[in-house]
Formats: structure tokens, sequence, C-alpha cells
């Protein structure tokens, strides 16, 4: 069964960086879009920034400049640096991944992660 783990959550003060770890295991075939959004209490879930298989990163504008994100395809994994972190940027970060599993060869479907807590507090 395919799943997304990811770790790197916590409390940071304001100016602080984080690293975010997005782990997909399972019997796949290929994972292609990779990506991070939020939801903060209250909001819909966002996208903060998503990166192909093959080609350029997407940030969502409020992130741009302070957040990167990278891929390891050897690990499976995809990874949100997140630099000068703000209050606002505090919510709920959730991994999502296009992927192919073995089950559905023709079919690659979307998952996502459980979720890991940002809070940016002083």
């Amino acid at each position: 069964q395919v799943q997304l783990v990811e770790s790197g959550g916590g409390l940071v003060q304001p100016g602080g960086s984080l690293r975010l770890s997005c782990a997909a295991s399972g019997s796949m075939l290929n994972i292609g879009t990779m990506g991070w959004y939020r939801q903060a209490p209250g909001k819909e879930r966002d996208v903060v920034a998503t990166l192909p298989e093959v080609g350029r990163p997407y940030y969502a504008g409020s992130v741009k400049g302070r957040f990167t994100i990278s891929r390891d395809s050897a690990k499976n994994t995809v990874y949100l640096v997140m630099n000068n972190l703000k209050p606002e940027d505090t919510a709920v970060y959730f991994c999502n991944a296009q992927i192919t599993p073995q089950t559905t060869p023709n079919s690659p479907l979307w998952y996502w992660g459980q979720g890991t807590q940002v809070t940016v507090s002083s």
C-alpha cells in the first residue's frame, strides 16, 4: 500500500527556519509531481509549492523567495526548506504526490500525507 509520511514540523520563532520531509513508500511504478500544501485553522487547504518529475518548481506568491522545494528521486522523498518564517505561515502542512502504484499500472493516483504542524510564534 502506497503511503506518504511527513516529518520535520514544529515550533519556531519568527525569522527562523524549518525543513519538512515527505517520504513515499510502498509498491510504486512511478512518482510524478510532488508538492506541499498547507491549511490554517478555519481556512481552505492551499498549495505552497509543487515540483514535477521533470521541470521547474511552482511556488505560491506568499512563499516565493523564502521556501525551496526539492526532491531526492533515489529516496522517493520531497523536501521543503522554509526560511524567514512568519506567523502567517502557521498551518498544518501536507505532502501530496501523484503516484502510479503497481496495483493500477495505467492509473496514477494522488496521495496525501497525514500532515505535520508548523507553528511560528515568539
